[in-house]
């Protein structure tokens, strides 16, 4: 019975932390045309002690800007340029297709391991 409870909890942590990633893809989706905008990268880590998948730290995404050429821009420097963000909506959209199959493949999961549970209740109560 136990192990049965352990694999919900298991499943759980799975969807919470691709629910976490899907709401860091959608801040650098919404924030791709801000200017000087870094992309937000979320990493997992497995607790040992419980097994579980947590979030690790938000970090930012150190590689460069993207420099664009807007003379009439407010925030453009003496040559016209001014540093966009280094938001990739190709790479950010198979991010949320990966953290949403993912969060389905918890989601299954854990439905299996309830309809297990309560199938064991329904033997337990005859």
């Amino acid at each position: 019975m136990s192990d049965l409870l352990k694999s919900l909890s298991f499943a759980a942590s799975g969807m919470e932390a691709q629910a976490m990633r899907l709401r860091h893809v959608s801040e650098n989706i919404a924030n791709a045309d801000t200017p000087g905008y870094h992309r937000k990268v979320v990493s997992f880590q497995e607790e040992m002690q419980t097994g579980q998948v947590k979030t690790g730290p938000v970090t930012l995404d150190g590689s460069e800007l993207l420099r664009v050429y807007d003379p009439g821009h407010p925030l453009a420097d003496e040559t016209g340029h001014y540093d966009g963000s280094n938001v990739d909506l190709v790479i950010e959209i198979a991010d949320a297709r990966e953290a949403q199959r993912s969060y389905e493949a918890n989601l299954r999961m854990f439905d299996q391991a309830r309809q297990m549970t309560q199938s064991l209740f329904d033997l337990l109560r005859r």
